[in-house]
């Protein structure tokens, strides 16, 4: 029986390790030094077995901060009624976070055609502009472009930005409605390479209008998902 090589060594441990929980879906794992001198091999055969493992999708490597373990896609049931990306991480078993990137209260006249158009505002009416990256047990997952009139909501606690929105929006005694929302694939920006650090990956922009149950509309958001780690499923 031929000797197995060594790099498949490593790469049958860390399934294994995977298989067992003890690397959990988000957990980085050991990085190639720790590996190498684990295994007592070379740079070389390390990185062989990571990309192994990376092309069968148990780990995807993020620049500059190491190799992670992708463990399932996170399922987002498509229905009318909306769930939050937080109630998405916690559904299977990541901690959600939210990193405010940007906040500004915009003229509606200074949005762009389409989203003026989905807001059903007036010209000088105002709205709240905030983007946030959003996280799984702090690995980066989506970047989110949000835009609510402030005849929906006058004051936004910022601060509450760096959780869930919609948490907060239940907290100031509003109830959710339904929601509609268009999905197409594109390529990233360098913004979005950037942020997400990834690299020619492709993103799957969700676009969507969530209205409250009066029939208010609350928010239009545009949110980028990197596109290995997200699904969509119709129920």
């Amino acid at each position: 029986m031929p000797k197995e090589s060594k790099y498949k060594i490593i790469e049958n441990s860390i399934i294994k390790d995977i298989k067992e929980q003890k690397f959990k879906s988000g957990d980085r794992i050991p990085t190639e030094v720790e590996l190498c001198e684990k295994f007592n091999t070379s740079r070389m055969t390390v990185n062989k077995a990571i990309v192994s493992l990376v092309s069968k999708g148990y780990i995807k490597r993020v620049s500059g901060r190491g190799s992670f373990v992708t463990g399932q896609i996170i399922e987002k049931p498509l229905k009318r009624i909306p769930r939050s990306f937080s109630e998405d991480m916690r559904s299977i078993g990541l901690e959600p976070g939210a990193i405010l990137l940007e906040y500004r209260i915009l003229r509606a006249s200074e949005l762009p055609q389409n989203i003026f158009q989905k807001l059903n505002v007036q010209s000088n009416d105002f709205v709240h502009f905030f983007s946030r990256l959003r996280t799984g047990n702090g690995m980066n997952v989506a970047i989110s472009y949000d835009y609510v009139p402030c005849s929906t909501l006058p004051v936004i606690e910022a601060t509450r930005l760096e959780g869930s929105f919609f948490e907060y929006v239940k907290e100031c005694g509003l109830n959710l409605g339904s929601t509609d929302l268009v999905i197409t694939a594109t390529l990233p920006t360098s913004e979005q390479k950037e942020k997400l650090k990834i690299e020619n990956e492709a993103l799957l922009k969700v676009s969507h209008t969530t209205r409250l149950d009066d029939g208010r509309i609350l928010e239009y958001i545009d949110t980028f998902y990197v596109g290995s780690m997200y699904a969509y499923r119709a129920v």
